[in-house]
């Protein structure tokens, strides 16, 4: 019997195909944002897994009209405006959206649904004014796809991707680093300094600063950006450049970054974005801190909040762009105005205060 030897090159390539086939490498799709040549082609994974993996409503959507929640429940707060039919439809699918596993009882008390001593049914409701803010307010980021509590949550109790403020700088041999070289997610995990993204996130800095040119030839009192403040910059480029799953040239050409008349469409859209996060942290996430236990907050006391990674998920389009608002009119109202938890719910979550239930027919918000 001969035996046939194989040349090493073939060898290498047998073993490379079976180490590939191992590997699934998704479809690419590619899209010019510039002229031919200037280098602003963009290359993303194909969103066909993501598409196949959004639920689709809980049941038909029911005719409008009819009886309220508001009239027919009692303790409905932020949807006392909807149908009972649409308000049961949207409660099965924030379900579904939420607290798959849990179920109901994730925010209410079984025996009194109407009772507001879980403090997640005080955080719901907020989530919702926020859902329904995002989608009414800043329609210049979301666009007609909107939001739901799935694009962020995605049947997780808590979304995968938030944040909280770092803890106090930690001190090297060289005394206070200032936060840098401690790698976090919200800077791309980079060495920038970890406070930098929560600085526009947050609102302790206008995002007219957000540059890293300087505006004047020389320093004054209206231009004083540093080197430093540079680095605050990169930081949020950075962070939002890992969170859609882009580079550079998403929003600028690199023949000027801070020009606007060559930049893409997708800047404008970031723009009125980080706005949009500052208002979402500002308004709905952080007046909730006193109701969140331990277990729900960051080292420094502060609840978990959202960035871009928190829709975007590596996506330049949440979800592949899947437009779900569009099944949930209750989420395109615009929210009650100045809808905050009632003192007797706020200490009734923190145990200072006695539940003292109503009669009447139960609540399922």
């Amino acid at each position: 019997m001969t035996r046939t030897r194989l040349p090493l090159a073939a060898l290498a390539v047998v073993a490379g195909s079976l180490a590939l086939g191992g590997c699934e490498l998704a479809p690419k799709v590619s899209q010019q944002n510039g002229y031919r040549g200037t280098g602003m082609d963009q290359i993303y994974v194909a969103d066909s897994e993501i598409r196949e993996e959004v639920p689709g409503p809980p049941y038909e959507l029911p005719p409008p009209g009819g009886q309220t929640a508001g009239e027919f429940y009692e303790n409905v707060q932020v949807l006392s405006n909807v149908s009972v039919d649409e308000f049961n439809y949207l409660m099965a699918a924030l379900t579904e959206w939420v607290s798959p596993e849990q179920g109901c009882n994730y925010c209410h008390n079984p025996a009194n649904m109407a009772s507001d001593e879980i403090y997640t049914k005080s955080v719901a409701r907020s989530m919702i004014q926020m859902t329904q803010a995002a989608n009414t307010n800043w329609s210049d980021h979301v666009g007609t796809t909107g939001v739901t509590c799935w694009t962020c949550h995605r049947g997780n109790n808590i979304p995968e991707a938030v944040w909280t403020l770092p803890g106090e700088p930690q001190r090297g041999i060289v005394g206070n680093r200032n936060g840098q070289n401690e790698p976090v997610s919200n800077t791309a995990y980079s060495s920038l300094p970890q406070y930098s993204v929560a600085r526009y996130l947050l609102g302790e800095v206008e995002p007219e600063d957000i540059r890293v040119v300087s505006k004047t030839m020389h320093p004054t009192e209206a231009n004083t950006l540093s080197t430093m403040e540079t680095e605050q910059s990169y930081a949020l480029m950075m962070h939002m450049s890992d969170s859609l799953g882009v580079n550079c040239t998403y929003c600028h050409n690199t023949q000027s970054f801070a020009d606007w008349n060559i930049s893409t469409p997708p800047r404008a859209t970031a723009w009125h974005g980080i706005r949009m996060v500052r208002n979402l942290n500002g308004g709905y996430i952080t007046p909730l801190q006193p109701i969140f236990p331990d277990n729900r907050v960051g080292p420094m006391g502060d609840p978990y909040k959202v960035n871009c990674t928190t829709c975007h998920q590596g996506q330049n389009l949440p979800l592949g762009g899947v437009a779900m608002v569009a099944d949930y009119p209750a989420l395109q109202r615009a929210p009650q105005s100045g809808w905050l938890p009632s003192q007797a719910a706020m200490d009734m979550v923190m145990g200072t205060g006695a539940d003292e239930p109503e009669d009447g027919v139960a609540s399922t918000e």
